[in-house]
């Protein structure tokens, strides 16, 4: 079940996020309505499905690939993934990394840059799964780019 997924979280009702997804999470997700998954992983993240892209291409979903380094996130990947949701707004949405971390931090930033979330809010469901003081790198990260100039 997609729910099996690793951490996941329905985010609302058109957006869920989680760690790698197997063949028959994504089976799932195209059946339950998911229209574009977006991914943030690296193609060599451990679990990583070689073929992601023409698989979920396959199952009628749109694919969008954005690696973001695990140790080195940028403005750029963040903001190519600003672009990627608002490309989809009112679709439904699936974003996945390795771990739902990535994920739930690029949402949590989409949310208060382009949707007028509060911080604390917005990261609120990034810290049902993570801590960000245990990661510095993403403190920082998140720090500088909440709000965007």
């Amino acid at each position: 079940m997609i729910e099996d997924a690793r951490n996941f979280l329905r985010l609302s009702e058109s957006l869920i996020s989680s760690g790698m997804p197997t063949v028959d999470q994504l089976t799932e997700a195209a059946g339950s309505g998911v229209q574009v998954v977006i991914n943030l992983a690296l193609p060599t993240s451990e679990d990583a499905l070689a073929d992601e892209g023409p698989l979920v291409e396959s199952l009628g979903m749109e694919y969008v690939s954005i690696p973001v380094l695990w140790d080195h996130p940028t403005r750029e990947s963040l903001l190519d993934f600003f672009h990627a949701m608002d490309a989809h707004r009112g679709q439904s949405v699936y974003v996945h990394c390795q771990a739902n971390y990535r994920a739930t931090a690029f949402v949590a930033l989409y949310r208060v840059n382009s949707l007028g979330w509060k911080k604390e809010n917005a990261l609120a469901d990034l810290q049902k799964i993570w801590n960000l003081a245990d990661y510095p790198v993403w403190e920082q990260f998140i720090e500088e780019n909440l709000p965007l100039d």
